[in-house]
């Protein structure tokens, strides 16, 4: 009698893909494993099977959380989903499996192993979201003579920009931007309240408009003008705007020139 492998589902690394590995999950074979397909790496005890992303599965698995277990715990999975975290489709496949099995109790179940790791990463890429709500800095690219784009260059250390769209649609409904995420080479695109996200050529961004220097300028005034000498706390500073954001903010790059 042979020995049966193991089947790890591999999936294109969109959230509708992996969600198609969960249905397959149920309604196939168990997976022993959901992994992307272009950094899968191939082994002599398992055998591996492509998925295509099918929206009906995806979106059925998608109601199945929401309605079975909770709204809470859909969106814990999504920020699994879009964390830097190794092996997070499979964090987030035993979270959904513990759930479909406990229901909507699954969310106080905090001591418990799974839940708690994926309560932990959910809360990191979460935070990090709110965080850069109020630390991204944009910048007027010229179009035309008389037509500017805001751009703001990002370099997160989760895939958060799906998280921020609402905030920066909604906030700024009446100016089109696109927020970059140089580490991902992708974009939020948002224009009249619109968005979507897509990869992006930086090399095809126009330049900075003439006028954005003058706003520049202007913002290093005040910034002077607003800063107390001996009060500055750079331990606080360093706890409220991590070191890692500072290549992207103005206001720094300002204090190291």
């Amino acid at each position: 009698m042979g020995l049966k492998l193991k089947m790890d589902y591999l999936y294109d690394g969109s959230f509708e893909g992996f969600l198609s590995c969960v249905y397959q999950n149920y309604y196939e074979e168990k997976a022993s494993g959901i992994y992307r397909q272009d950094s899968y790496q191939n082994n002599l005890l398992r055998s591996c099977r492509y998925v295509e992303t099918d929206e009906i599965h995806a979106q059925k698995v998608y109601e199945a959380v929401a309605s079975k277990i909770s709204e809470q715990a859909l969106k814990r999975v999504y920020c699994v989903f879009l964390s830097c975290f190794d092996g997070r489709e499979n964090i987030a496949l035993d979270y959904l499996r513990l759930g479909f099995r406990m229901g909507y109790s699954v969310d106080a179940l905090h001591s418990h192993p799974v839940v708690f790791e994926a309560q932990r990463i959910a809360q990191k890429v979460s935070f990090e979201a709110h965080r850069l709500t109020g630390l991204i800095r944009f910048s007027a690219l010229s179009l035309s003579p008389d037509k500017e784009l805001l751009y703001a260059r990002i370099q997160p250390d989760h895939g958060v920009l799906e998280l921020l769209g609402e905030h920066f649609s909604d906030r700024l409904k009446g100016d089109p931007f696109i927020i970059h995420d140089a580490r991902r080479g992708k974009a939020l695109y948002s224009a009249e309240g619109q968005w979507h996200i897509a990869p992006i050529d930086e090399k095809a961004l126009p330049c900075r408009s003439e006028q954005e220097e003058v706003y520049r300028r202007m913002w290093k005034e005040y910034f002077k003008t607003i800063s107390i000498e001996q009060r500055v706390n750079p331990a606080c500073q360093r706890r409220m705007m991590p070191a890692r954001y500072w290549k992207n903010l103005t206001e720094m790059q300002i204090r190291r020139s």
